[in-house]
């Protein structure tokens, strides 16, 4: 990057698991991380939106930290930039903000050293900092991500959009993904373990054939992870009973929580939205949408 010039480094936010897609089945929503990046004297971020507001503002924060560990994968040093930081992603609400800074630390290295990482390395690097390829792969691609991380590597099967609409539950409290998954217990016996990953199978298949009954049902019947956080998220039991009662596809936590995502169908956002309001007075209801384009990176002219 030279001196007169000025990266825009764009990455959605993102949803995981869709129920019992543990850990490995993300959705790109449009909510975004957005930086501003100038050439400076020493590395600086500024936040410039309310979500951001708390971040390290030095080499601390986790957008450098990213990009300074793909920068030393390469065998670089990164020069010293003053980044501007906007973002209307909630902080730890499972909407993917520490995902999105990940995938926004490998976009910034890439973009300033010139090393045109092909979107398959940057997935790999981007899992390996995260642990699991569900958020990160959603930032990094848009849509629908079914991944899996395996020591051999990580393997991704891209849907760039799914036809749904998304009506966001977010309460005013946060929770830690640490604290989260302290809840969830170490071991699962045999037959859980070969019925809750084939209760995951069966989602997957029936949103890619569009048979939102059924990926209904499928996230109603997660064994992974949500029997063992309802307790932390008690928004959750009322939206499922909810996306019944209001014939919604369904309805799971977004990640880890405390984020309760309602499916729509086509057409159906809107109005799911208006009437699951009053039953929520003290969260943020929001309707989203399935981002396709995953991030991106511009340069652009500084303005003289």
């Amino acid at each position: 990057m030279k001196e007169d010039e000025m990266l825009k480094i764009v990455v959605p936010g993102s949803t995981a698991n869709l129920g019992p897609g543990f850990d490995s089945v993300g959705l790109a929503v449009n909510r975004y991380l957005t930086l501003d990046v100038r050439l400076a004297d020493a590395w600086s971020f500024a936040p410039k939106t309310a979500e951001v507001s708390g971040i390290p503002r030095g080499t601390d924060n986790l957008v450098y930290r990213v990009a300074a560990e793909t920068a030393d994968v390469y065998g670089h040093r990164l020069p010293s930039c003053a980044v501007d930081v906007y973002s209307d992603i909630p902080f730890t609400r499972g909407l993917g903000s520490s995902a999105a800074a990940v995938v926004a630390g490998i976009e910034l290295a890439d973009a300033l050293l010139g090393l045109q990482l092909p979107r398959e390395q940057k997935m790999e690097l981007a899992t390996r900092y995260e642990g699991h390829p569900d958020n990160v792969g959603a930032s990094l691609y848009g849509g629908l991500v079914i991944g899996c991380c395996r020591e051999a590597g990580v393997d991704v099967v891209h849907i760039p959009q799914l036809d749904v609409e998304l009506v966001a539950i977010i309460p005013e409290y946060e929770l830690e993904t640490k604290k989260a998954r302290g809840q969830l217990p170490e071991q699962w016996t045999r037959e859980r373990a070969v019925e809750a990953s084939a209760v995951s199978n069966v989602l997957v298949a029936a949103l890619l054939t569009k048979n939102w009954k059924l990926a209904g049902r499928m996230m109603a019947a997660d064994l992974f992870h949500q029997p063992y956080r309802r307790q932390l998220v008690p928004e959750l039991e009322r939206a499922e009973a909810l996306a019944l009662e209001y014939e919604a596809i369904g309805a799971a936590l977004s990640g880890a929580g405390p984020t309760v995502l309602v499916f729509a169908e086509p057409g159906q956002g809107e109005r799911l939205a208006r009437r699951l309001r009053p039953h929520f007075p003290a969260c943020e209801i929001a309707r989203l949408s399935v981002e396709p384009r995953g991030s991106r990176v511009y340069k652009l002219a500084l303005e003289a």
